[in-house]
């Protein structure tokens, strides 16, 4: 009987990735639940097998053989103690850096803690005894395929990464007893290159950047992106919290917000990512083929799905190597920019809403400001429109919660007292905030913008889950009725009484009354709350108006067959619509 790869799919792309990686020696300790490994690793005559019955033994002989042959050395051992017979050879090629990658086989960890026989809790290790630990589960699905991949590329990246040393991976069996598959699956290695390194070739095609939430930038570090662009006829997809102001600028989100329309901009060769978590998720459409990270940190991070490389090196060194003399043309951009004039020519006039406030109060801005946005539903709709250039701009995308927005721009504030600071937030973000509007040291340069609606609008929006319960959502959901329940009173008697100006508005001829003196380039007598008050018919139809400002009846029509099956067959049919839809 022939016997070739296990199938399971954690195993398949474990061997994968190891060929990928040029890992190929392997000293195996005897044991049932590491059989599916081994008995893979047997029959393919690529990898180089040793036996030892002793674990302990097992990892430091993978000691000696890796110092001496200059590569890396894997070691594979069943269930129970027999893992931890590695540590004091783990530990001894941690401290010598040794590329020591040991596979420990293991049941479903959901049996750990049962009474159940050789299974050992692995979940906690000694500090110095990897560098890089990793579970594989069982691949169920899509997304378990993904994750492992990426959890294999960690380990084994580790190897080598920063000095090297020894790594783990904890791998999960069924103890399948199925060894027909005859090859393995394509995988994806994720390069990684630091400054040392030869670079690789740039693709041909769209190139664009994308910018996560990202500090200042430096005019140095603006003009070398803006010459990378130049040389390569690329183009930089930046939100608010990009804080990019260069010449190849692109607020894309609108045109990714169309829920019938794709712009063939958004197929992209080459997506370069910086910067960090982005709020932006209406420019996440973009379908890029393959996706390279820059950050100095080197880490793996892997938002699109589509990450081939990572570059552990300042953005500044990383475009400053991708930058020559021959000059392309800015043909990608400037098709960027015909798209974008053409889908704000389509823009109606929007009810009275966070969107339509955005849209008339971004312009307004004094030059130099600094501009903070809440989550989620302030950031989105002010993502739709341009601010001045010299404006700064912030979010706390970081930890993502809705509370801390205020106290983080009275902290800037301190800083540049002379400059004027900006706050746009929801009523709940306000209100989970609001013991920061009595801190003594605030001065005259706050301005608050409070979009009171009652409620955390974001769950009663069309395009958010929590829509479909209708009213019901404003019970619990969404938070309806609480601190006050729009009372025209609460914010503002709290605002007076500690000093602040206080405005509001409740409609467009209102808000038109106020909305000058609130953007006021001048340093005014006292800080300012401005109150605004929105509904849900208002923000969701302005929303929805913002979706279809472009349609492809095709594309359309699409989109209804997809959700008309889904909602028939449920998720699992994604594969099926794809096939009848092509």
């Amino acid at each position: 009987m022939e016997y070739n790869y296990v199938s399971e799919k954690n195993h398949l792309l474990l061997l994968a990735l190891l060929k990928a990686y040029g890992i190929k020696k392997v000293i195996a300790s005897p044991g049932a639940t590491n059989i599916t490994l081994i008995a893979s690793m047997q029959h393919d005559p690529y990898f180089e097998l040793y036996s030892c019955v002793d674990e302990r033994s097992a990892a430091y002989m993978a000691c000696g053989l890796s110092e001496a042959s200059g590569e890396p050395v894997i070691i594979s051992c069943t269930g129970a103690t027999s893992a931890r017979e590695y540590m004091p050879g783990l530990t001894e090629a941690y401290y010598r850096k040794l590329p020591v990658l040991a596979i420990t086989s293991t049941q479903d960890i959901s049996r750990v803690g049962h009474l159940i026989a050789q299974v050992t809790d692995r979940s906690s290790r000694p500090n110095d005894i990897v560098m890089e630990s990793v579970h594989l589960q069982t691949v169920k699905d899509t997304t378990d395929e993904w994750d492992c991949t990426i959890k294999i590329n960690k380990a084994l990246q580790a190897l080598t990464r920063h000095g090297g040393g020894p790594a783990h991976i904890n791998l999960t069996t069924t103890y399948s007893k199925n060894y027909s598959i005859k090859e393995l699956p394509k995988v994806t290695k994720i390069g990684h290159y630091t400054a040392t390194e030869m670079l690789p070739t740039l693709p041909n095609g769209k190139i664009a950047v994308f910018i996560g939430a990202h500090n200042i930038w430096t005019e140095k570090t603006t003009q070398i992106l803006d010459r990378f662009c130049s040389s390569n006829n690329a183009v930089v997809f930046c939100d608010h919290c990009s804080n990019y102001r260069g010449k190849y600028r692109v607020l894309n989100s609108l045109i990714g917000l169309q829920t019938a329309y794709h712009s063939p901009l958004l197929d992209i060769d080459l997506l370069i990512h910086i910067g960090e978590v982005s709020g932006a998720y209406d420019a996440f459409t973009f379908c890029p083929k393959q996706v390279w990270r820059v950050n100095p940190d080197g880490e793996i991070r892997d938002q699109f799905k589509k990450l081939t490389a990572v570059f552990e090196m300042p953005e500044e060194y990383f475009f400053s190597r991708y930058i020559t003399e021959n000059k392309k043309d800015d043909s990608y951009y400037k098709s960027w920019m015909k798209e974008i004039e053409s889908i704000n020519n389509k823009i109606p006039e929007l009810p009275f809403s966070n969107i339509w406030v955005a849209q008339n109060t971004a312009p307004k801005l004094p030059e130099n400001s600094v501009l903070y946005l809440g989550i989620l539903n302030s950031l989105r709709s002010w993502n739709y429109f341009e601010t001045p250039s010299t404006i700064e701009e912030h979010s706390n995308t970081g930890g993502f919660g809705i509370d801390g927005i205020m106290s983080t721009l009275i902290g800037s504030s301190f800083a540049h007292p002379n400059k004027i600071h900006f706050a746009i937030l929801g009523d709940l973000s306000f209100f989970y905030d609001m013991n920061s509007l009595g801190n003594r040291h605030i001065t005259n340069n706050v301005r608050i913008m409070v979009i009171n609606n009652g409620k955390g609008m974001e769950f009663r929006l069309i395009n958010h889950n929590g829509a479909m319960f209708g009213d019901k959502t404003d019970e619990y959901i969404a938070a309806g009725g609480h601190f006050g329940n729009q009372s025209p009173q609460v914010i503002k008697n709290l605002a007076t009484n500690w000093g602040y100006e206080y405005l509001s508005a409740s409609n467009k001829e209102e808000f038109k009354n106020v909305i000058n003196r609130f953007t006021t380039p001048s340093l005014t007598e006292c800080p300012m709350v401005l109150e605004v008050f929105t509904d849900t018919e208002g923000e969701t139809k302005a929303l929805k108006m913002m979706e279809e400002l472009i349609v492809d009846n095709k594309l359309a029509f699409k989109n209804k067959v997809k959700e008309t099956v889904k909602s028939i067959i449920g998720d699992k049919g994604k594969d099926i619509i794809k096939t009848i839809l092509k």
